[in-house]
């Protein structure tokens, strides 16, 4: 009952225990995985590995290994229905066969090899990457970040090429004969091939990177958005704000709109809070309580010049703005209301008036 067959994989017949040997290959590796993932675990945290995301590589290699290793176990336990079938003849055993093209088990069992390789490349090189620079302090994370990028994609789109060659399929034929295809492709995908080029520019200039604070015009239709860039891809890079909102960005806003990097250059910028004050108010009491708010806060660098100066006369009062330095912070905008909340309690204190707009209506009988 349970050698009969149910069905024909290529050259074998599967019986049930066929079915119930597979299912016992993928618990068991299921398993043998979670298992050595807690032992690896335990290892690197006595090993006092630091490198950050090493852990992650680790794991990913060894989950590929296993998968692999249960895949070859998978395919030589259809041999306890088939003893006349070695593993040759599945490997060889053709799907489509013509003069110009085959595909057997063979060219499946090659991409997914290749698949599985490049895998492995990418997370070995991830690993080198990080253990070559993890001791170099002038390269950050996001440095790294864009030495993986730069590596999975020269692997991938080797490994592409290798797959299409393992495959028989002559590369130039194919281009030649989908050349209205890709024309096509090409002006209903401009945008997209646009982002992708970005993206390389992105990770190849390197002026902004992950972890980078930017401030972004948003095409001056809304205020700036300043955001933290969290990951860059492709075609798309995203971005957390203020909000704990995270954004998903093409990747031509960070290359063709106006862009300010926080994080390059100084780490100092100098802020301006503006205030109102009433005609007739001493300017002078005025400069100096704003300068003394200032200096109360302790993000304002007391090194550099806190500066009032009477920016213009306004319709209902005099325009002072209060000039000060201090770090480009993610939270600057709430150091500028600590300032202002100290600003007002000051007036109060000496009863200087902030002035508002006001209208009178005359009527003329």
């Amino acid at each position: 009952m349970f050698s009969a067959t149910l069905f024909e994989l290529g050259p074998y017949k599967v019986c049930v225990w066929n079915l119930i040997f597979l299912t016992i290959i993928i618990f068991g590796a299921s398993l043998l995985r979670s298992f050595i993932h807690r032992l690896l675990k335990r290892m690197l945290s006595q090993a006092n590995i630091r490198v950050d995301g090493q852990k992650i590589i680790w794991l990913r290699l060894l989950s590929q290994g296993v998968y692999a290793l249960a895949t070859y176990i998978a395919v030589l336990s259809f041999n306890i229905n088939n003893e006349n079938v070695s593993f040759g003849d599945f490997i060889n055993y053709k799907f489509i066969e013509s003069k110009k093209f085959t595909f057997s088990f063979y060219h499946i069992l090659v991409v997914v090899a290749i698949y599985f390789i490049s895998k492995l490349l990418v997370n070995i090189t991830k690993l080198y990457i990080s253990k070559r620079f993890k001791e170099k302090n002038e390269i950050n994370q996001g440095s790294i970040y864009v030495y993986h990028q730069l590596a999975k994609y020269v692997i991938y789109i080797f490994s592409f090429f290798t797959c299409l060659k393992a495959l028989e399929i002559d590369i130039a034929f194919l281009l030649a004969g989908s050349t209205a295809l890709i024309v096509g492709l090409g002006l209903g995908l401009q945008d997209v091939f646009k982002d992708m080029f970005s993206g390389v520019i992105l990770l190849f200039e390197g002026n902004v990177k992950v972890g980078d604070i930017i401030e972004m015009s948003n095409s001056g239709t809304t205020e700036p958005i300043v955001a933290k860039i969290l990951r860059i891809n492709v075609r798309t890079t995203q971005i957390e704000t203020r909000e704990g909102n995270v954004l998903i960005i093409p990747n031509n806003k960070l290359t063709q709109e106006h862009v300010e990097n926080w994080s390059h250059g100084s780490e100092l910028s100098r802020f301006k809070i503006n205030i109102s004050v009433a005609y007739g108010t001493d300017t002078e009491l005025i400069s100096r309580l704003l300068k003394q708010a200032a200096l109360s806060h302790p993000k304002v660098k007391k090194s550099q010049p806190v500066i009032v100066r009477l920016a213009d006369f306004g319709d209902n009062g005099l325009k002072m703005e209060l000039l000060f330095w201090a770090d480009q912070s993610w939270d600057i905008n709430n150091c500028k209301s600590e300032i202002r909340l100290e600003v007002d309690r000051l007036f109060r204190e000496y009863k200087i008036v902030i002035p508002f707009q006001q209208r009178e209506i005359k009527i003329i009988k």
